[in-house]
């Protein structure tokens, strides 16, 4: 296993990675199951079928295509202008507009959700929640979620505990900080909190590509790059010998309404 590099990337070189490999991005990170919409749905109480929903820091569209699938109205608002030249390619239909969670490109009161997927944490809470406060109709809801590594599986355990060593990271503890006061740290909303978990079954392939279109691994050498996914090939295959990987996810979500007064 190699070591980690003497100094990682910095939040912001991290953030714009995606767009250099934003095809990569589209073409292998594993989307989100229905049951999640359901209780989107259900914590909300209201349907996404007719509701007017702005999908923030959408990137090439996968959590943007459910929601559209689902009936919902949706804008997109995304930073990058990678990530929202392949939103165009595979959602030409539904608009998107560039922008990013702490200065939102819209009017006030102007949306029914608000949602982040796999991207609250690119966002400075002290300025997008104001933000998410303002954008919401009263009785709106903010919805965030993370597809996260189910770490009692003992095969991702295993992946994870390589991937520290070698980035010189703590996912664990990363995904044990998904949780309403790390999301609001100023305490203005109220989170409910729910797990969903799920799998897919993707080719060796398709799951290094996913693993390689992370951010600490864009911003990583390439040298390093290939020699860690080269290892974790080998690793793999001593578990899935037909080269087929089941992945499977908790997907973190929290959801907060607003007032309706």
């Amino acid at each position: 296993m190699t070591t980690p590099a003497s100094s990682g990337p910095t939040h912001s070189a991290r953030a714009h990675s995606f767009n250099a490999a934003a095809a990569q991005y589209a073409a292998n990170r594993p989307s989100y199951p229905p049951a999640l919409f359901d209780t989107l749905e259900e914590l909300a109480g209201r349907p996404l079928a007719g509701s007017r929903v702005v999908d923030v820091g959408a990137g090439t569209g996968i959590a943007t295509a459910r929601l559209h699938a689902r009936g919902a109205d949706v804008i997109a608002v995304e930073p990058g202008a990678g990530m929202a030249a392949e939103f165009r390619r595979a959602l030409p239909g539904v608009p998107i507009v560039r922008g990013n969670g702490n200065a939102l490109p819209l009017a006030g009161h102007c949306a029914d959700f608000l949602t982040y997927a796999q991207a609250w944490h690119w966002t400075d809470p002290a300025l997008a929640v104001p933000e998410a406060l303002r954008v919401l109709r009263p009785g709106g809801a903010l919805a965030l979620w993370w597809n996260t590594s189910a770490l009692d599986v003992p095969w991702i355990a295993a992946a994870v505990e390589r991937a520290d060593r070698h980035f010189g990271l703590n996912i664990s503890a990363e995904q044990h900080n998904i949780r309403p006061h790390v999301a609001d740290p100023a305490g203005c909303l109220e989170f409910t909190r729910r797990d969903i978990r799920w799998s897919r079954r993707v080719p060796l392939d398709t799951h290094l590509a996913n693993l390689g279109s992370h951010s600490v691994f864009l911003t990583d050498t390439d040298e390093r790059r290939a020699a860690f996914l080269t290892e974790e090939r080998r690793h793999l295959l001593a578990v899935f010998r037909d080269g087929i990987v089941e992945e499977t996810y908790d997907v973190r979500l929290l959801l907060a309404t607003t007032s309706t007064a």
